[in-house]
Formats: structure tokens, sequence, C-alpha cells
């Protein structure tokens, strides 16, 4: 996987509606979709916003006449794995263990969590 840059929150929502079409995907497409979630975002805005996704690698696109053919090159697990390994590089150090034992320190994992995770790991 080739690493991308972050994606930002409205990036992200974009990305997840891009993941849940069949490729390839136009703006006018996605204007439709946002517009049925009663989010009602102008051509501009969409536009700038696909052509960021570009720019970043999560996207490519492909000119069809005078439409442009959205398809993802970064697909959600990579993104998640990547997300993921940033925030365990950054904040610890690299290690799953100062992540889970942070998450117990916080009251984060509940017994069921800790179970499951016993389980999982048992199984690995």
């Amino acid at each position: 996987m080739n690493q991308i840059q972050k994606l930002s929150e409205t990036e992200m929502e974009l990305m997840v509606v891009i993941w849940s079409c069949a490729p390839p995907v136009t703006s006018t497409e996605l204007l439709d979709i946002f517009a049925e979630k009663g989010k009602a975002w102008k051509a501009q805005t969409m536009s700038t916003f696909l052509s960021r996704l570009v720019d970043k690698g999560a996207l490519t696109v492909t000119k069809r006449g005078r439409t442009n053919d959205y398809v993802p090159l970064l697909q959600p697990e990579d993104y998640k794995l990547q997300e993921t390994q940033h925030v365990l590089d950054g904040l610890y150090q690299g290690s799953v263990k100062n992540l889970v034992s942070a998450m117990y320190d916080g009251d984060k994992l509940s017994d069921d969590d800790i179970s499951e995770l016993k389980k999982w790991l048992s199984e690995k």
C-alpha cells in the first residue's frame, strides 16, 4: 500500500460514500447521494474535494467528455491500517502493549472486550 496524506474529516466522509458505490463514480452521482442524505453540497465544493483526493492519491480520475470518472485507489482497510499505525507510532512508541494499557487504564475496555482480546490473541 502506498502511503497517502491524512484525510480530513470531510474527505473521509466523501471516501466512505465513494467506497459504497460501484466504480467509477461521478461528481453528479455523489451530489445526488449527499442530497438524499440531506447534505446539499455545491458542485464546486464537490469538485474541490475530489481534486484534493486525487492529489493525495486516494482517487484516480479519467475524463469522459465533460464528465470525470473517479475510482478509489485507496481501500478502506488500507487507510485504517495506515492511520492505526500512525497513531501507534506517534502516541505509543509503536507498542501495541502501550496502546492496550492506555485503553485499560482509561477504563475504555469492558470485561467483554478483554475476554474477546484474550480469545483473539490465543488464536493467533
